[in-house]
């Protein structure tokens, strides 16, 4: 079972905590990454882009000239496609871009991502995370007492408002939940910074 120091707010070491393997200590599977984080940003994507065809261009719908007898070309629409102001041809329409992953698959690329983080000494395990009032001051405090250098991602067993709003104006740092932060999220941010509850959850959903 890997190991890693179970800190406080103040930074102090004040013991190990054992992690299960069936979580934190899995082979890392690329592919899974891949087709995860694929999904999780394709879901983002609003799909809402749209062009106009020819048949929904307002206008047009007198013949530009006769068809015979002005040497020019044929035409029947000025807005054809051909034409400035125009419709599209092929042009984008809305639609939805998400991707289908099944469940096992979403936790394997979970575990894997935990795994890589343990692995590399990016992996921050706290008693608990508390803050007494709204303060960024307060925040700052506790991510400098750890050492925490580079985008920070923290994640808590539950949403606490406190520690939301007092990390909201710290330039890298992010606070989410267990329940709600992604594989995508996980890998975006250098450091992942979290609590026994939060460890103890991830090991009875994933293990």
């Amino acid at each position: 079972m890997p190991k890693v120091a179970l800190l406080n707010q103040t930074g102090q070491n004040i013991g190990e905590i054992e992690l299960s393997d069936s979580v934190f200590a899995v082979e890392p599977n690329q592919q899974v990454l891949h087709d995860v984080v694929k999904a999780q940003r394709a879901a983002m994507r609003q799909g809402t882009h749209k062009t106009k065809t020819r048949t929904e261009v307002s206008g047009g719908g007198k013949k530009p000239w006769k068809q015979k007898g002005t040497g020019r070309a044929r035409s029947g629409s000025s807005r054809s496609p051909v034409w400035v102001g125009g419709g599209v041809v092929f042009g984008p329409t809305p639609r939805d871009y998400s991707m289908k992953i099944n469940k096992k698959v979403r936790r394997l690329a979970l575990r894997t991502v935990l795994s890589l983080k343990v692995k590399d000494d990016a992996f921050k395990v706290l008693d608990a995370l508390s803050l007494e009032s709204v303060k960024t001051k307060g925040m700052v405090e506790v991510l400098n007492n750890l050492n925490l250098a580079g985008k920070t991602i923290v994640v808590l067993p539950e949403n606490n408002e406190f520690v939301s709003l007092s990390a909201r104006n710290i330039p890298g740092v992010v606070v989410s939940t267990v329940s709600h932060v992604s594989v995508y999220e996980l890998m975006l941010y250098k450091n992942v910074l979290t609590t026994v509850e939060a460890v103890k959850l991830y090991e009875e959903v994933l293990g």
